[in-house]
């Protein structure tokens, strides 16, 4: 017996009795089961990433490939420019991160409209392979980040940043 068996609910003011006396009662209580199972797998919150660029904060579609010769990374950074991206390695990870900052003004003879949007990113992209620092490159051109990290058979070393050239 299950503490379902055990708890009366009131359908139209009558309490009722989900026994197994009743096959239909046990199927329908069966059935509830098998939603509630399949749906608490499941998060139906909204899509958090997308409300929050709305409001000013963002995160950078990015794109992994990887041959036996390197790991090139590509990430989609519109609006922005090469002084407000930093790209590092670090032990075992690629970190690419920025700032955007907007400002729009406006104004009228009657009216004054000043807009600001600030946002920051921070991502971290895995790297399980060595990888030779010292012929790592990146290149940003028209809001798209490309960096090139050749492949090598030794240790890697801890941290080095990466400058980007403008194209």
């Amino acid at each position: 017996m299950s503490i379902r068996d055990l708890i009366t609910r009131r359908d139209r003011g009558m309490p009722v009795k989900t026994g197994s006396d009743d096959p239909f009662s046990e199927f329908h209580r069966e059935m509830n089961r098998l939603f509630d199972d399949f749906f608490t797998d499941f998060s139906i919150t909204p899509d958090w990433g997308s409300l929050a660029e709305t409001k000013g904060s963002f995160g950078p579609k990015i794109n992994v490939s990887e041959t036996d010769k390197e790991i090139k990374v590509s990430a989609e950074l519109p609006g922005m420019d090469e002084k407000d991206i930093s790209v590092e390695l670090e032990d075992n990870g690629l970190v690419i991160s920025g700032e955007r900052k907007e400002e729009n003004e406006e104004k009228n003879e009657k009216w004054h409209r000043v807009e600001h949007s600030y946002g920051s990113f921070r991502r971290v992209v895995p790297i399980s392979a060595n990888v030779d620092i010292d012929k790592a490159k990146a290149d940003f051109k028209k809001g798209m980040l490309r960096i090139a990290l050749p492949k090598v058979k030794k240790e890697p070393e801890s941290r080095k940043k990466i400058e980007i050239k403008a194209g």
